[in-house]
């Protein structure tokens, strides 16, 4: 594993202790180094509840101030310039930590990235990437899912190259298939952004299948799902809500059917693993792609399994070179572009 973890300790809904106690499970499972950010009165009094902390290569990053969910992003960037995002990247910036990890104000989070960390060459946006389970046993990754709600077409030619370099690195897949969310499969359905996006898609080094539709998400068919950030949002959101709806439906009907003790001890050890493959929390943070280091944005609500997934998946991604990947891809479109 790779050097230390910066997390935002302040970052989720229920601040400090998800994060701790995610933090102390990632070192103690994964042997992952973690700098928790904020400030350190607090994050000593909380770690202070936990004995085995103390043995475990878990340290402090003092930051006076946090970003809440109720601050307006851009504003909340300017004016707490000690903020535990911006300390926790800068120690990225600086070689302290390898990766940033923060369960706090998305845009913030985002706004203070491409601050502090700037951008890659060739990359105009970043985008965050979701990855969601499907019905054969394999993941897809859905990108954008947030960081930009208005797209050009070249901004979803850039996340399509992207994608395609996250999941090889990620997943070992030698030649992801690559789709475009759209109304329909056929080539001219969508609107004016889908349907000029295409074309671009179609030119580019990678495998591109054309368009698919929101239920592709699950099939399995496809590994990387092209958007922008306002439809991949909505997409991301009304699956979560799906798969939580579901997760409780059959817990009520499980719980009305069964009856006999032997029964109910093979329905509960079903339903647990029928919950682990549709639990967001099983699938880390989401990477912010296109900034020159690693940035992870993962739900306010986390809690201690999320934040110990998050971390292990940020280790993984500095472990696989993931954004020195993407700039050198870049560099050879550019460089063959110009060439042409």
């Amino acid at each position: 594993m790779p050097g230390v973890v910066a997390l935002d300790a302040m970052g989720s809904d229920r601040a400090p202790r998800p994060e701790i106690e995610g933090a102390i499970q990632a070192a103690r499972r994964f042997g992952i180094s973690v700098t928790l950010v904020g400030p350190e009165e607090t994050l000593r009094a909380e770690l202070s509840r936990h004995s085995a902390a103390g043995s475990l290569p878990i340290s402090i990053a003092h930051a006076s101030e946090f970003i809440t969910m109720d601050d307006k992003a851009v504003q909340a960037v300017r004016a707490k310039r000690d903020s535990s995002m911006r300390v926790g990247l800068r120690l990225v910036r600086e070689g302290l930590a390898s990766a940033f990890i923060t369960a706090g104000n998305t845009g913030a989070a985002m706004a203070t990235a491409k601050m502090v960390l700037g951008g890659l060459p060739g990359v105009d946006r970043p985008a965050l990437v979701a990855i969601i389970p499907t019905a054969i046993g394999s993941v897809c990754a859905l990108l954008d899912v947030g960081a930009n709600v208005d797209c050009k077409p070249h901004n979803l030619e850039q996340f399509a190259v992207m994608g395609d370099i996250y999941f090889r690195s990620m997943f070992g897949v030698a030649k992801p298939r690559v789709g475009l969310l759209s109304i329909g499969e056929e080539e001219g359905k969508g609107n004016e952004l889908t349907r000029e996006s295409y074309d671009l898609l179609k030119q580019l080094p990678i495998d591109f299948v054309g368009n698919v539709e929101g239920r592709d998400l699950y099939k399995g068919d496809v590994d990387v799902i092209v958007s922008d950030g306002f439809v991949g949002n909505v997409a991301l959101k009304t699956s979560e809500g799906v798969a939580h709806l579901v997760r409780q439906v059959l817990k009520e009907s499980l719980a009305a059917t069964i009856t006999s003790q032997v029964g109910a001890l093979l329905s509960r050890s079903a339903f647990a693993d029928f919950k682990k493959r549709l639990d967001h929390t099983e699938y880390g943070g989401a990477p912010l792609l296109g900034v020159k280091g690693a940035c992870f944005i993962t739900h306010g609500s986390s809690n201690t399994n999320a934040i110990k997934n998050a971390i292990r998946v940020a280790a993984e991604f500095v472990q696989r070179e993931i954004p020195l990947s993407i700039e050198r891809e870049f560099a050879a479109l550019h460089s063959k572009s110009v060439a042409q």
